[in-house]
């Protein structure tokens, strides 16, 4: 999309919707990491391994929100060639494949939120939409004309296509620094709660939790999921204005990813945060994104 393009948003219809199909043959590698982690009951678990849990959790689930989620898919604050380079590659890392496959999905989601075309509307099934979605050959191309901005970015589209470099690496600097145990726990164990983390604000996110603004699809907003995954349970007020680098629209509304870029921000490593206005965090009749602001 271009920064002249509205994104215009289709109606959503009631009731439930068809999905696609689960390819079972490659979903096995995503079902076999689940399990990996059971082994550490042979190798025990080290302060070291707990250690790189909470770091590569904490770490990559900050380069998922901030990186791909608010940099690269709604593109809500500047920042230098060279540092989103830095962030599609820690997003990567966090094995969710590339960024420009990532934010192709998720701009298809605001853009068709809760109708046939959104790629993990709850909608087509809960489970679905946590994690069946990415396990269909239906979405394994990048959305075509979804991300022109970024596609002609020559270390982006390489670290895109080569998404496998960086969860390997990390996983190898795992084992290096904490031995068997450093790799199950603090790689697989951290991934696998990244994942489902991550994959909770499409699925519970549209459930479970409460709405401020009455928009036209089916987001809430989720203290839990808020805290799990540094802000991005704030859905429904990001469904409401989705080009805001900030999701807590409120001091109570923790949001560590905002908080985190605030810092950066002060060290000029990015730059031109959207935030709110104050006349904005007033709840308004459910408007679609073509209403809304165009960012920069």
């Amino acid at each position: 999309m271009s920064n002249d393009e509205p994104l215009v948003v289709a109606e959503a219809p009631k009731g439930n919707l068809p999905h696609g199909r689960i390819n079972p043959r490659s979903s096995i590698p995503f079902f076999a990491i689940h399990l990996l982690p059971f082994l550490a009951v042979f190798t025990g678990i080290t302060w070291t391994a707990v250690w790189l849990f909470m770091a590569t959790y904490w770490g990559r689930m900050f380069f998922i929100t901030a990186g791909y989620h608010r940099y690269f898919s709604h593109r809500a604050y500047r920042t230098s060639r060279p540092f989103a380079a830095v962030l599609a590659f820690g997003g990567c890392a966090a094995a969710q494949k590339g960024p420009l496959w990532w934010a192709g999905h998720h701009r298809m989601h605001h853009r068709y939120s809760d109708t046939p075309t959104d790629p993990h509307t709850p909608r087509k099934g809960f489970w679905w939409s946590h994690v069946g979605w990415i396990l269909s050959d239906d979405t394994s191309p990048v959305p075509e004309g979804t991300m022109k901005e970024y596609s002609d970015i020559p270390e982006i589209r390489w670290i895109d296509k080569h998404d496998w470099v960086a969860p390997w690496s990390l996983a190898v600097a795992c084992f290096l620094i904490g031995g068997w145990s450093g790799l199950l726990i603090g790689f697989f164990a951290s991934t696998v709660l990244l994942w489902h983390s991550t994959f909770l604000v499409n699925s519970l996110a549209h459930v479970w939790g409460t709405r401020r603004f009455d928009t036209t699809d089916t987001s809430r907003n989720n203290f839990v999921i808020a805290v799990l995954t540094m802000g991005e349970g704030w859905h429904n007020n990001h469904h409401r204005y989705a080009h805001l680098a900030r999701q807590g629209l409120y001091w109570w509304e923790v949001d560590a990813s905002y908080w985190v870029l605030c810092g950066l921000e002060k060290l000029h490593i990015v730059w031109d945060l959207k935030r709110p206005r104050p006349e904005w965090l007033e709840a308004k009749p459910a408007q679609t994104e073509a209403d809304l602001p165009v960012p920069d």
